[in-house]
């Protein structure tokens, strides 16, 4: 588990689909145009099929009102747990290094 979670984190996709969007009345084809990006990257991102990058979350940021940080840390707590997921058995090979 990640830090005690028992479920995936949320996709800042599915935060940007179930909530944002529907709340600002706007449509994927919509938010892409305002954003200055392609409906293709603002649909893979909807679907959870692209990470987000620093350029994206400057944009949103800007649009919404809210930071690049917190569109970031969104996907790297999405990240951390992918990771975890892939290769659990290979971490739990691991050991720490002793004090001394």
């Amino acid at each position: 588990m990640l830090n005690g979670r028992k479920r995936k984190p949320t996709h800042p996709g599915e935060l940007l689909r179930e909530e944002i969007l529907p709340a600002a009345g706007l449509t994927q084809i919509e938010l892409a145009a305002r954003l200055g990006v392609s409906r293709r990257t603002v649909g893979e991102i909807l679907r959870e099929r692209r990470a987000l990058s620093p350029d994206l979350a400057h944009r949103l940021a800007r649009f919404f009102g809210t930071t690049p940080e917190f569109w970031m840390n969104l996907q790297q707590a999405v990240d951390i747990w992918n990771a975890l997921e892939a290769n659990r058995r290979e971490y739990a090979k691991l050991k720490p290094l002793k004090a001394a």
